[in-house]
């Protein structure tokens, strides 16, 4: 059965004024060098996340804007970095003023129940920017808010905790275990479970650096295609839902010598096969898959538990748009495959390395296709007190300056029960339209990802 999905979805929010929530005891005013891996040029962004919560039974009385305000004042005691401000020192070098101003905060009230919200709750969510407000000159790099916090109360009894990132600061698992202190405090302890660990120089670069891996990631190729532009027309907003009906689907058309790739890889593979072949890309054209590898569990790495710092790296996979257009799934898997498995301690030594000796180089957009998986992260967990999210994930289908670039698999439970995977993707409509065949020419035609009995297409309500 199609999920319900509500595009037209308006309602009003009333906020109060924002307000900077500082540590809720005296903590120290010292300067703290970010890594070299938190350092890159493209971190310099802030990136939204959205939890869904119903109504509790337990917690009828007690207010989610009161108890979360509290317990983020008592968390930023342990997380005190995220109260200060970023300074740009020497060589562009970024380093925390540890100064305990705070962070934004907003509390709001919306006439809207989570039913309102349908099924579907996933990106692109209807009047988002009124869930998480850009606070005017918040969303600065530099001498502004690490963090933007948003709670808004439903007619239903339920919220909507919303919260923006400096990137720089933390990757998704960090922010994450910020918040399951957040959680933690709200819920009644006094001490956290895992204790924040700062130790940004673990992940700084060698005295004297050295590159030692190939890093296409971070290639400086112009774009003469012109590729980059051709994102920005006439852009269509969708989400894709894949549960185990059509990931089997996707199964069957794995190679054997294959059979042991993932489900993040042969998903990957998929999409990016068929992006490609929908953007209608020169023949001879170079495209690029990235995808983000966790660094941290590797024992020659020496990550402690608790280092909430940026720790992973964004290996590449490069093909030329005939050879992944003409070639089956197997030819694509293999190279995301490859990619993933080239990450090393030493892989992401040489990136702290490279970051040092090209000063902090971007990411290669022309031809790129970023991928990020939110599936294991542990945002749904997150529990104040109300039980955990029936959504928690990112809070727009765009992320950045380029729609399209950078996408993400967001874990979801259907109403059958199922636990899917949520891709939200931005194309040009037209190519957005042959992306929607050419996915269903892979599944054969018996499992429509779009409008059919397996899933459902948003458009963006934004």
């Amino acid at each position: 059965m199609a999920q319900k999905v509500t595009p037209n979805l308006v309602f009003t929010v009333i906020r109060h004024e924002p307000e900077l929530i500082a540590p809720s005891k005296p903590t120290p005013h010292e300067f703290k060098l970010l890594s070299d891996i938190d350092d890159q040029h493209s971190l310099r962004f802030h990136f939204p996340v959205v939890q869904f919560y119903p109504s509790n039974k337990e917690n009828v009385h007690s207010d989610p804007v009161k108890v979360i305000r509290d317990a983020l004042a008592e968390a930023l005691v342990f997380y005190y970095p995220f109260a200060g401000r970023l300074r740009e020192v020497s060589g562009g070098k970024l380093v925390v003023d540890c100064t305990g101003e705070g962070v934004l905060f907003i509390e709001a009230d919306a006439d809207v129940t989570m039913e309102q919200f349908g099924e579907a709750l996933h990106p692109p969510f209807p009047c988002v920017e009124e869930l998480l407000y850009n606070v005017p000159g918040s969303d600065g790099i530099l001498n502004s808010p690490l963090l933007l916090i948003q709670v808004t109360r439903l007619l239903c009894g339920g919220f909507i905790f919303a919260l923006r990132l400096n990137h720089t600061m933390s990757d998704a698992l960090g922010l994450v275990q910020f918040m399951m202190a957040i959680g933690e405090i709200a819920r009644g302890a006094h001490t956290l479970s895992v204790q924040p660990v700062w130790q940004r120089e673990l992940l700084n670069a060698r005295d004297p650096p050295h590159v030692t891996c190939t890093h296409h990631e971070y290639d400086e190729v112009a774009n003469t295609k012109d590729t980059i532009a051709s994102l920005l027309v006439d852009v269509d907003y969708r989400s894709f839902t894949f549960g185990p009906t059509e990931l089997l689907a996707l199964r069957k058309l794995v190679p054997k010598h294959l059979s042991k790739c993932s489900t993040f890889d042969v998903l990957t593979a998929c999409l990016w096969r068929c992006r490609t072949i929908a953007l209608q890309l020169d023949p001879d054209e170079e495209v690029r898959f990235l995808c983000l590898v966790n660094a941290r569990g590797r024992l020659d790495m020496w990550l402690p538990a608790g280092y909430y710092g940026n720790a992973f790296v964004i290996p590449a996979a490069i093909s030329t748009v005939k050879k992944l257009s003409q070639n089956s799934l197997g030819y694509a898997l293999e190279l995301v495959m490859k990619a993933k498995s080239s990450v090393t301690t030493e892989y992401v030594r040489s990136v702290a390395d490279l970051m040092v000796t090209r000063g902090r180089p971007p990411l290669q957009a022309a031809g790129s296709w970023l991928v990020s998986d939110f599936t294991r992260v542990g945002l749904r967990d997150v529990d104040f007190g109300w039980g955990k999210a029936v959504y928690g994930g990112m809070a727009t289908g765009r992320v950045g300056d380029i729609p399209g670039l950078f996408n993400f698999f967001v874990p979801f439970r259907n109403n059958k029960g199922e636990n899917v995977v949520v891709v939200p993707l931005c194309l040009p409509a037209a190519a957005m339209e042959r992306f929607v065949k050419v996915l269903g020419s892979m599944l054969v035609g018996k499992h429509q990802l779009v409008n059919g009995t397996a899933s459902c297409q948003i458009k963006s309500a934004l």
